[in-house]
């Protein structure tokens, strides 16, 4: 029995080194290249995997995703049905993962974008003192990242809320829950923050709907994934004045192609999907945890609901 790898190449000299030295005498196959006889796989951990490659496993008894999203996986309409799926919940994801919803936020509020132009202009003028209290934050996704974001920036004294498909109850944390909640989410919400799962109830939810219920002026931040975003009507938002601005980490082809406006956007900030990466010598107990667990005859740990797709 054998542990199957997909992945970049760079990564998986890192991936083999951290889940080694916890499951001894397991064999680590890289695939396709190590992977010869498709019965000894019991295990398989994966990124972007190839679509109806999972189906080839007869022995399959548990994938785990790469990430702490799935949307990846659930792309492959042939999956093998019954199989076991786990994300990862990690300090290392979560901690990066607030760092950078931090990070836009401030950058935007303490209007770094102008600053940085007056610089270059070599103009000495202050800019309108920014009003934290008063500066309205609200995060499309209260799991285990949005939930941490919304509490750090609540500790910086933003009025801070959060939307999801059930009602959530976070301390200092404003709860708007379903479609009837979306509007009002919105109308009271300056910066956008999207930290949702992708699923096809998700997708494209940052669109022109959501983005003109918005207050106008206000600003997207989005983590999450690019499917999220309708990039035409968010660069029709951003032509119109109703959206200041944006900063993107995903996006619906990546990489991003060098024809796209978001290169060269002046009220666009953008990273090569760096928000937060996995380390796998922090994520490989948990991958471990779980085969043990199965051989235990236990219950597993991390598991996403098939159903809904997250």
């Amino acid at each position: 029995m054998a542990l199957m790898i997909t992945c970049a190449p760079a990564r998986l000299a890192a991936w083999k080194e951290a889940l080694g030295p916890l499951l001894p005498g397991v064999p680590l196959r890289a695939y396709p290249q190590e992977v010869a006889d498709p019965a000894e796989i019991r295990w398989a951990v994966v990124w972007n995997h190839p679509l109806g490659d999972l189906r080839r496993y007869p022995n399959l008894e548990l994938v785990a995703s790469m990430g702490a999203g799935v949307d990846h996986i659930f792309r492959d309409p042939d999956l093998p049905p019954g199989v076991p799926i786990m994300r990862l919940v990690d300090r290392l994801l979560t901690t990066a993962m607030s760092e950078y919803v931090l990070l836009a936020v401030l950058r935007h509020h303490r209007q770094d974008a102008g600053y940085r132009a007056q610089q270059a202009a070599r103009l000495w003028r202050e800019l309108p003192a920014p009003d934290t209290e008063a500066t309205r934050i609200g995060i499309l996704g209260l799991g285990v990242l949005g939930t941490d974001a919304a509490a750090k920036l609540a500790a910086l004294k933003f009025p801070v809320a959060g939307w999801s498909r059930r009602a959530k109850s976070l301390p200092g944390i404003e709860s708007f829950a379903g479609e009837a909640g979306l509007a009002p989410f919105l109308a009271r919400t300056d910066i956008l923050v999207c930290l949702l799962p992708l699923t096809p109830a998700t997708r494209g939810i940052v669109n022109a709907r959501t983005l003109g219920a918005l207050p106008r002026g206000a600003y997207v931040i989005n983590a999450a994934r690019g499917g999220h975003v309708v990039d035409a009507d968010l660069l029709a938002a951003l032509e119109s004045g109703q959206i200041s601005g944006a900063t993107l980490d995903v996006f619906n082809q990546e990489p991003l192609p060098p024809d796209s406006p978001y290169w060269s956007h002046p009220r666009v900030v953008m990273t090569p999907h760096t928000a937060s990466i996995t380390v796998p010598r922090s994520v490989a107990p948990q991958i471990a945890e779980n085969i043990g667990r199965l051989a235990r005859g236990q219950p597993l740990i991390n598991l996403v609901d098939s159903a809904a797709g997250y």
